[in-house]
């Protein structure tokens, strides 16, 4: 089968740091496996930080953890779909990555792709919307309840993949003021396309001033990027009781100790922990992609595509990472097909 995989941790602009392959195709599926065939996937910064930091040892390792495609069989123990269904999902880190013709997961972290979205729209959603849901309603216990509340949650990064989603989950599903930080213009038009309140500039002034100035409590804090950068205004910001998620890897670990004044909490979010641990509640991820599937076609949300990038090549998904690693990427990148 065709995929791109790398047998070496190297910089994006060597050619050799993603390869065209051929390598043999899956087994047949086993237990609650399905086989699917990929149709399109999207890139997300999970996929540049492990070819940079897991290096194969010249066996080829496939990368790519979000896909849109159809099943083509199915396990002897899997009800939730059979062969023909379309299905997108963002898969388990444990396991070979999407960017390859054909690949097996779990049904029980799959859900059904929205019949509205194209292959290229299906496939940038799923990553993005696990971890924004987990980190929204599972972490931070955010009530879904659209009844208006006099407090707001802030998305620090909320043009990139993740907070692309979690504005609009915040803006359609609570009652909260959502505050999106962003900094070039086309960010922050990005972000009130998607339903924040408020922007402001991460990048420049002082962002608590900025967030004071809008007048509002902010019990929840979620942060995708560049928490080292914004700790301790963020510290300064939440209110007392609330909390903070985070998903980016500080080189350092935060300093929590200011928050114990406001007894604030502090959560991760790793939306793949779920399928590495196989936790008793893994197909929680099936129910709620589910739900997004479901938003989706009621067009309560959109796709995050932002970028389509042409088919599934080793030229293309590099210079996809390229442009993840630039930290300029706006929503998210997708790839179809192999040529």
């Amino acid at each position: 089968m065709k995929a791109v995989a790398y047998t070496k941790s190297l910089p994006i602009d060597d050619p050799d740091s993603l390869r065209d392959m051929d390598l043999p195709p899956p087994a047949a599926p086993t237990g609650r496996d399905l086989l699917v065939e990929v149709r399109a996937v999207s890139v997300n910064p999970v996929d540049a930080k492990v070819r940079k930091r897991a290096d194969p040892a010249g066996t080829p390792k496939v990368l790519g953890w979000d896909a849109a495609g159809v099943v083509r069989a199915a396990g002897p123990e899997a009800t939730l779909f059979r062969p023909g269904d379309e299905v997108f999902y963002a898969g388990d880190i444990t396991r070979p990555g999407t960017n390859a013709e054909l690949h097996l997961v779990d049904e029980r972290i799959v859900g059904p792709k929205p019949a509205s979205l194209s292959f290229a729209e299906a496939a940038a959603v799923p990553l993005t919307a696990i971890t924004a849901w987990e980190a929204l309603f599972d972490r931070l216990r955010i009530a879904r309840d659209a009844t208006p509340r006099d407090e707001a949650v802030l998305v620090v990064g909320g043009a990139g993949g993740v907070g692309s989603i979690a504005v609009q989950l915040a803006r359609k599903l609570t009652g909260l003021r959502v505050i999106a930080t962003a900094a070039r213009p086309e960010s922050v038009e990005w972000a009130r396309s998607l339903g924040a309140h408020d922007v402001v500039d991460h990048s420049r002034g002082d962002l608590a001033a900025q967030v004071r100035a809008l007048g509002v409590p902010v019990p929840h804090i979620f942060v995708t990027t560049h928490t080292e950068q914004h700790w301790a205004a963020l510290c300064e910001i939440v209110a007392p009781q609330g909390g903070l998620c985070l998903i980016d890897d500080p080189a350092n670990p935060p300093d929590i100790r200011p928050l114990k004044g406001k007894a604030a909490s502090v959560h991760w979010e790793l939306m793949f922990a779920r399928p590495m641990h196989r936790t008793a509640d893994m197909q929680a991820q099936h129910a709620l992609l589910a739900e997004v599937s479901r938003l989706l076609d009621a067009g309560a949300l959109r796709s995050t595509l932002a970028g389509h990038f042409g088919p599934i090549t080793a030229a293309n998904l590099r210079r996809a990472h390229a442009l993840l690693e630039s930290g300029t990427a706006r929503g998210k990148v997708v790839l179809e097909g192999f040529g």
